[in-house]
């Protein structure tokens, strides 16, 4: 019987990352984008769930769920109206911001090229907050850091879209 629930959430979850990702692409509406967005996410962090990965799942679901998808909710609030034109683009921003994504590339190449990998030595099982709060601020504490930076691109990527947006109009 455990078996046949463990089988039918499985496919549950696989069918709310698919059906989501499927509205994120299709909708017309774009805040009904977001929220198949947000749906696939969630059937993302079920995956990691059954791969055996709770915090994994855990970071899926703060991050992305609910962090990600609030800043583009407040990003597509404060934006310009899709019936206003379009402001023309600026080549030399485009270039810019093509050659630092370029430079981005490369560095993490060459950080993943030099970077020893080694297997971890051991799984945990106790995945207490107490835990997690150890091993968030020793030894990954690099990947805390790097969530953080890329929760505060992503708010100062909103703000900017949002002085851009309705102010301007």
């Amino acid at each position: 019987m455990s078996l046949l629930v463990a089988t039918l959430s499985f496919y549950l979850v696989v069918a709310a990352t698919v059906v989501g990702a499927v509205i994120a692409v299709a909708a017309r509406n774009i805040f009904h984008n977001v929220l198949g967005l947000a749906l696939s996410l969630i059937g993302v962090a079920g995956l990691f769930l059954y791969l055996n990965s709770p915090f994994v799942a855990l970071m899926q679901i703060l991050i992305y769920v609910g962090a990600i998808t609030i800043a583009i909710c407040f990003a597509i609030m404060l934006s310009q109206p899709l019936y206003l034109p379009a402001p023309p683009r600026n080549p030399l921003k485009i270039q810019g911001a093509a050659f630092g994504a370029g430079l981005i590339f490369i560095f993490l190449g060459l950080l993943t090229r030099q970077t020893v990998w080694t297997p971890a030595a051991e799984r945990v099982n106790d995945w207490s907050i107490t835990t997690i709060g150890h091993y968030l601020l020793t030894q990954y504490v690099v990947i805390f850091e790097l969530i953080s930076l890329l929760l505060l691109v992503a708010m100062l990527g909103a703000i900017v879209t949002a002085r851009g947006g309705r102010g301007s109009a």
